[in-house]
């Protein structure tokens, strides 16, 4: 296993706002925690080779930011219309198709679909008890195998959960 899969949940998004799902913004602290693991995964020089966003508006404004960050003009923020709302199985169809020289990918998209994913990546009893696995702005860093097409129950191991949250203790503003 040599590959990595990176799964950041989008900020918090604005829900008093009359507009559809998809069309939801990120509220302000919600780009505040972006930013905060932003600045964290340029900070521990976790770059990524491929960046995939849902193409909802608050995903792909935390693609952006998270994009801003690594100011690299030869990364690409690749929108996937099957990362919003279609299950994990969808997910994992989206990163069957993720080049084998692609070793360090990272997801931008949704809850319940991304803990789903989480959860059968790497299975129930590995991950820390909690009622809430990925909040808002949750960075999520896994040992993968090296081929994506067939992505069985527990093939992947938890490296870690960063939380903005946590970060924010830590002094990283």
């Amino acid at each position: 296993m040599s590959r990595e899969l990176w799964l950041l949940r989008h900020g918090k998004s604005d829900r008093d706002l009359a507009v559809d799902d998809f069309d939801r913004p990120l509220k302000k602290r919600g780009k505040l925690a972006v930013q905060r693991i932003a600045s964290w995964l340029l900070k521990e020089k976790l770059i990524p080779d491929c960046l995939l966003s849902s193409p909802a508006i608050r995903a792909f404004s935390t693609a952006k930011v998270v994009h801003k960050a690594f100011a690299l003009k030869s990364l690409v923020i690749m929108q996937d219309k099957r990362i919003y709302q279609e299950g994990f199985e969808r997910l994992k169809t989206v990163l069957a198709e993720c080049s084998l020289d692609k070793k360090r990918v990272l997801l931008v998209g949704h809850n319940p679909e991304l803990e789903d994913l989480l959860i059968h990546l790497v299975g129930d009893s590995n991950l820390p008890g909690s009622d809430k696995l990925l909040p808002t702005a949750a960075f999520v860093r896994l040992l993968m195998p090296d081929d994506w097409t067939h992505l069985d129950a527990g093939c992947a191991s938890l490296l870690s959960i960063t939380y903005a949250k946590s970060l924010l203790k830590e002094g990283l503003e």
